[in-house]
């Protein structure tokens, strides 16, 4: 038994990674599942390292998907792969009947951040992907999670059906969309899902809302010095389209983003470009503030188009809702939070830290996992965009982040990807496996809650029938970044 001093008094800990509170009460079935997820700490953290090693990208990860699929089976859970018409997609599921509580997991990494285990920037294989956003972890924690509930309902301590989504694609495309529309969460009482992070709270912030869409300009070659007086320039109409959104940024509201990445502006600079293309996406604080930005954005094709005399065609990649926040839920996983306590560093893990914040140009602080009080929900909270939020428009969703990496890293950059291949980013994944593992029992032994929480998503739903924003057809798993 290790004995841990923290600013808040004695803390006395029988798990080898956190510091524990004695709590007034304790529940068996909570200890139980902190001491199996301690017995399977090493097997999560090799698998973690596989899915680490893999790099793989949006609707591409069919390594990671098999490596998690095939753990989940071996622990006796029920795979189907293949969901929302995603090779990569799949569910694995143990019990039956109700309730049915679900958790997500991710587990697919960005494009040209491969690194080293190493406080400094240093690819692993130049060029190649990395996990700058965690997700080598995100989906083995929750995995985790629902394999020591499995064994809870296999021991006949807790009834119902425990459901892991392996969802893939977030970082692009937002694959929880397509695998929505397949009915496959329809039936789910509450979700739980995790992120790693720079800092351990309950998440209660509703992130932005999103659209991704393509604009194609084409018009006539011609050589650009003999005779450019027969040529259309479709990079003309690019240029015309960027400056308009440009101009536009100063009459949108402070909650609004617009980003814009050019992907084809011509080839040679002797020709008139009869072809180019920019990928759009716009943000904003919830769906209804979007739309009608989105809409204008969309509009100004059709203005460049004019100027520049040439064609244009957009076209609708997808995009996502904010979250839905359940605070009732919320307030049950702080309360398993707060239990757990924070989790504890070793003087080599805080050097690490403390050297990727040297090379990044951050306070030397280390990593902080001090517990966050439960925050206010904000009307217009800012930062990034997720398909969780779409999840949380279709079963009441409850959500944390755990201390992945140090605080204040630049998040989806290589210091991420660092953190996530050792030991600061493996215990933030085990500490969010117990947590998510804990919360679920909460969700499993009591209706009472359930139904509490389920009663604050339909009132804060009301009358507003969910659609996803995705075109018609299959999911664009061909197209690559």
């Amino acid at each position: 038994m290790k004995i841990h001093y923290l600013a808040l008094g004695l803390v006395l800990s029988t798990s080898p990674l956190f510091a524990q509170k004695k709590a007034p009460k304790p529940n068996p079935l909570k200890e139980s599942v902190q001491q199996t997820l301690d017995a399977r700490y090493a097997d999560l953290t090799g698998l973690s390292d596989q899915i680490w090693a893999f790099e793989e990208i949006a609707f591409q990860e069919s390594q990671s998907s098999a490596a998690l699929s095939a753990y989940a089976e071996s622990l006796g859970f029920k795979v189907t792969s293949g969901v929302g018409e995603i090779p990569t997609a799949f569910v694995a599921e143990y019990g039956s009947g109700s309730p049915i509580i679900g958790v997500l997991g991710e587990f697919d990494a960005l494009p040209g951040l491969s690194q080293n285990k190493v406080p400094f920037k240093s690819p692993l294989n130049e060029g190649a992907p990395g996990h700058g956003c965690g997700h080598n972890l995100f989906g083995v924690a929750s995995l985790g999670a629902a394999s020591a509930i499995k064994d809870l309902i296999a021991e006949g301590k807790l009834q119902g059906t425990i459901r892991f989504y392996g969802t893939p694609a977030e970082e692009k495309y937002f694959g929880k969309l397509w695998m929505i529309r397949s009915g496959i969460m329809n039936d789910v009482d509450v979700m739980l899902d995790w992120h790693p992070a720079d800092e351990t709270k309950t998440e209660v912030q509703k992130g932005l809302a999103l659209v991704d869409f393509i604009v194609e300009f084409t018009g006539q070659a011609a050589h650009a010095s003999a005779d450019p007086w027969n040529g259309r320039s479709a990079s003309d109409a690019l240029e015309l389209y960027t400056s308009g959104i440009n101009y536009y940024r100063e009459h949108i509201k402070p909650t609004v983003r617009i980003h814009y990445h050019i992907q084809d502006g011509g080839q040679v600079v002797n020709v008139v470009p009869d072809y180019s293309r920019l990928w759009v996406r716009v943000r904003d604080t919830s769906r209804d503030g979007l739309v009608p930005v989105w809409k204008r954005v969309e509009e100004m094709a059709e203005g460049a188009a004019i100027l520049a005399n040439v064609d244009y065609k957009v076209t609708l990649v997808s995009g996502v809702h904010e979250i839905l926040v359940n605070r009732r839920g919320s307030e049950v996983m702080q309360k398993n939070l707060e239990a757990l306590g924070p989790i504890s560093y070793t003087e080599e893990e805080q050097a690490f830290a403390k050297k990727i914040q040297e090379a990044t140009g951050k306070p030397q602080i280390g990593v902080i996992s001090e517990i966050k009080p439960l925050e206010e929900t904000q009307e217009h909270s800012m930062g990034g965009s997720t398909d969780v939020g779409d999840v949380s428009w279709v079963v009441p969703t409850i959500r944390m982040g755990a201390s992945t990496a140090p605080n204040g890293t630049p998040w989806h950059s290589w210091a991420v990807v660092a953190s996530g291949g050792m030991s600061i980013g493996h215990k933030g994944m085990g500490y969010a496996s117990k947590a998510l593992a804990m919360t679920m029992i909460d969700l499993f032994q009591s209706e009472t809650l359930r139904n509490e929480i389920k009663a604050e998503f339909k009132a804060k739903k009301g009358d507003y029938v969910y659609k996803g924003i995705i075109p018609d057809g299959p999911p664009p798993l061909k197209s690559g970044y």
